[in-house]
């Protein structure tokens, strides 16, 4: 019996990573997918994962860290666990353009649109849905998206007053 539980410890040590920073290292904050991050106003999926880039200020117990949040995270306790944060790798290619982001309580937020590129009409069964293609701030050509024109004027209607 004692050997089966050691074996089985062994397959699960196997698949642990030791994660260890060091103070005044970046690492990235991992973000919930059930807390419903927006993102291109979709939920799930297409969200992002991690956010920011924190600097760790002090090492709390073996496997917690105390980061510096900025001002907008404040209602958030700076110590977290160790699974809940992924080390930067600095890249000396790599420019960091720091944009404070709105985050709401439940830390979520919303993308802001720049500009309506094209429209379109597709037709569903009986219906048809206008979309607009849309450029996002902060994002690159590749990360357009097609999204109903209904629903971007209500939001959005600066966009349509031209």
């Amino acid at each position: 019996m004692l050997s089966e539980q050691s074996r089985q410890k062994s397959y699960a040590d196997n698949r642990q990573r030791n994660l260890e920073f060091q103070v005044r290292d970046h690492v990235f904050l991992k973000v919930s997918p059930t807390k419903g991050v927006m993102r291109f106003g979709k939920k799930g999926k297409l969200s992002p994962r991690y956010i920011g880039l924190f600097e760790i200020l002090e090492k709390v117990g073996t496997v917690a860290y105390c980061l510096a949040l900025p001002p907008d995270l404040s209602n958030i306790h700076p110590a977290f666990h160790v699974s809940m944060l992924r080390k930067y790798n600095p890249d000396p290619s790599h420019i960091i353009r720091y944009e404070t982001i709105q985050l709401q309580d439940d830390l979520t937020y919303e993308e802001q649109s720049v500009a309506i590129l094209d429209k379109q009409v597709k037709k569903l069964c009986s219906k048809d849905v206008t979309l607009v293609k849309v450029l996002w701030r902060n994002h690159t050509s590749e990360e357009i998206t097609w999204e109903a024109e209904e629903e971007m004027q209500t939001k959005y209607p600066h966009l349509f007053d031209a």
